[in-house]
């Protein structure tokens, strides 16, 4: 009798759990933090140059990850220009490096996309900047103490967690350079992570974009998937997706499941994350949400006429103009811009965008 109840109670656990493990995911969690590691070890060490060591060690102390970092590893092949992350051997994401290109991750065994173009002759300059040079070649040392006192203090590491790990820092005034400091390694012309930048970049390019007619923040948001006659998203606008106010549920939060991480784990980010319902109307609700981003991405690309239309329209509207030219622009496995985040610039180049801002655009 005791050994049946004891059976039951097992297969009791057992169901629970399974059904735990259906709602909740734990695979989709886990992979969402091997994913971030490979993206990011592989841009650090094949676009920015940077001692994989070093960045995996920086890496797994994000948030999100850090809970995992006993068993996390990774493995690099410099010669395929491949990363790959996983926990003790298990739930492997495989990134690769395209030259010039950024990184992607290869999802099921298939083949990433890759952008069919001449990025020497793209970035060679075509027109003098409409900005004037911030600087010379060489690293702009301070000359008011407290400058240097304060560049000192952003590079000093306090003694315990959390740490500045700051890589690079340039300050302009009037239009150029009056301080700047870098971390070993990183120099003038090192690309760097941006993070959510990315964001102000799409969002600058859909400004020129509007300039030019090609759309407009007020336009219906040109998703065919919302463009049926009884679907409540058909009035979401281009603008509440800049404004990250389109009640779609795409919230952004710190639970690995969300579908601004989950979105990562897919060919064409853009087309999983168009699938979401609508749970607010348009305009009257903001939710932080880099997967909006990802949907504003294909619209510049469709609208441009493709991938490798996006990356030369970037750079003939954009890059060039202002003179950035070290910057790398990533593109997912279906050759859309990641635009929620991956873009790599020098910190000069970061300089010089914000300029555009300062400058009214």
């Amino acid at each position: 009798m005791i050994w049946r109840r004891l059976m039951v109670a097992g297969m009791l656990i057992f169901a629970v759990l399974v059904v735990l493990g259906v709602v909740y995911r734990p695979d989709r969690a886990i992979r969402a933090a091997t994913g971030s590691i490979a993206d990011a070890l592989c841009a650090k060490t094949f676009v920015s140059g940077l001692d994989p060591q070093a960045s995996f060690a920086e890496i797994i102390e994000r948030p999100g990850i850090r809970r995992l970092r006993f068993a996390l590893g990774y493995r690099i092949d410099r010669t395929a220009r491949t990363v790959d992350a996983s926990v003790s051997g298990l739930f492997a994401t495989h990134a690769v490096s395209h030259e010039g290109l950024g990184c992607v991750r290869v999802q099921g065994g298939k083949e990433p996309y890759l952008l069919k173009v001449d990025l020497e002759a793209l970035k060679k300059p075509k027109t003098p900047p409409l900005l004037p040079e911030i600087a010379g070649p060489a690293v702009v040392e301070p000359s008011d103490p407290a400058l240097k006192a304060a560049l000192d203090h952003a590079f000093e590491e306090p003694s315990g967690p959390p740490f500045r790990r700051t890589k690079a820092v340039v300050v302009v005034r009037d239009g150029r350079v009056i301080a700047e400091r870098y971390a070993p390694g990183v120099g003038i012309d090192t690309p760097l992570p941006s993070f959510s930048m990315t964001k102000s970049v799409v969002n600058a390019l859909l400004g020129i974009m509007t300039q030019q007619g090609l759309t407009s923040p007020s336009l219906p948001a040109p998703v065919p998937e919302w463009h049926g006659a009884n679907d409540p998203r058909r009035g979401i606008e281009v603008g509440h997706l800049m404004r990250m106010t389109s009640g779609l549920a795409l919230d952004e939060t710190d639970n690995p499941l969300n579908p601004s991480e989950q979105m990562f784990q897919h060919n064409d980010m853009a087309r999983f994350v168009v699938n979401a319902p609508l749970i607010a109307e348009p305009g009257t609700r903001w939710a932080y949400s880099s997967a909006t981003t990802q949907i504003l991405a294909r619209i510049i690309r469709e609208a441009v006429g493709g991938p490798e239309q996006t990356l030369t329209y970037a750079w003939r509207e954009l890059f060039d103009p202002l003179g950035m030219r070290n910057v790398t622009l990533a593109f997912d496995g279906s050759g859309t811009l990641q635009g929620a985040n991956n873009m790599l610039a020098s910190a000069r180049d970061w300089a010089r965008f914000g300029l555009l801002y300062l400058n009214d655009g």
